[in-house]
């Protein structure tokens, strides 16, 4: 029952009306349940990788990698974007707003890794030249977020 009273609970719940009263607590109770979606699959997926990493290892010959580096970076990039849109969702239940500068990164991270474990031989340059432009176009968005924010002073609330 104090399971349900949490998930139900949205601690910025301030509107009068009931109808908005149960939107927000829909949106918080949606959140937190993908919060806790997000967690299962990021463990899924680092015991996932240490059983490949594991195996990959005690294939012959032994001690060595059989598969590329690229791809198991790719793998563990994987999990850190999955890390960066659980911040999203935690920033968000915590702020009760999406933070624009925290997807940019996670959009980042992920144009990033499509780029390490781009397939020459598979893809063509067309493909190249799109993720090129998407990670221009996601810096310069990343520069004028981080311009337009107010800088931090130490000392001052």
């Amino acid at each position: 029952m104090r399971f349900l009273k949490w998930l139900l609970h949205n601690p910025h719940e301030t509107e009068e009306d009931p109808f908005l009263r149960g939107i927000t607590r829909i949106e918080s109770l949606i959140s937190k349940l993908l919060s806790i979606l997000l967690i299962g699959l990021v463990i899924v997926a680092v015991v996932d990788l240490a059983r490949f990493l594991v195996a990959d290892l005690l294939r012959e010959p032994t001690g060595f990698f059989s598969t590329t580096l690229i791809e198991i970076f790719g793998l563990f990039l994987n999990i850190l974007i999955a890390l960066e849109i659980l911040e999203n969702i935690t920033a968000y239940l915590q702020k009760q707003v999406v933070q624009v500068e925290l997807v940019i990164v996670t959009s980042l991270i992920a144009v990033a890794r499509k780029i390490i474990i781009f397939d020459f031989e598979k893809l063509g340059g067309l493909d190249l030249i799109g993720l090129g432009a998407a990670t221009l176009a996601l810096s310069v968005s990343y520069w004028l977020v981080r311009r337009a924010k107010p800088p931090f002073k130490s000392g001052q609330d």
